[in-house]
């Protein structure tokens, strides 16, 4: 069985910190402060999707059918991988979409829908 280094403590989630390294072949051993690369510190749930997206280069469509999820929901999984990354997000610009999306569901009202439009 496989077994990553995990990016986040299990018990309390703060980040890790690697302090040795050792080698099979050598026996060398080397001791101190390693920093993680970015994707480890990324869950399962979300190196999985980065994974997904990359096979299907980011074709929002197929995304939503392999997952079974909707465009919200896909965008929203994006937003937090880029966040855990260290990326700041910007506060995007309305997207009428997603709002039409929400309507249609039933998620929101009409006269909720037509405010947010109108921003």
């Amino acid at each position: 069985m496989k077994r990553e280094v995990p990016g986040s403590c299990p018990i309390c989630e703060s980040e890790t910190k690697i302090t040795e390294i050792y080698c099979k072949n050598c026996e060398t051993t080397i001791r101190g402060e390693f920093e993680l690369c970015k994707f480890c510190r990324l869950s399962e749930k979300q190196k999985y999707f980065v994974e997904v997206f990359i096979k299907n280069r980011g074709n929002i469509k197929e995304i939503e059918k392999e997952l079974g999820i909707s465009y919200p929901t896909v965008r929203n999984k994006l937003d937090e991988v880029i966040s855990t990354l260290g990326y700041k997000l910007e506060k995007p610009a309305v997207n009428q979409k997603e709002i039409l999306e929400k309507l249609s569901k039933g998620e929101i009202s009409k006269d909720e829908a037509l405010k947010l439009l109108s921003k």
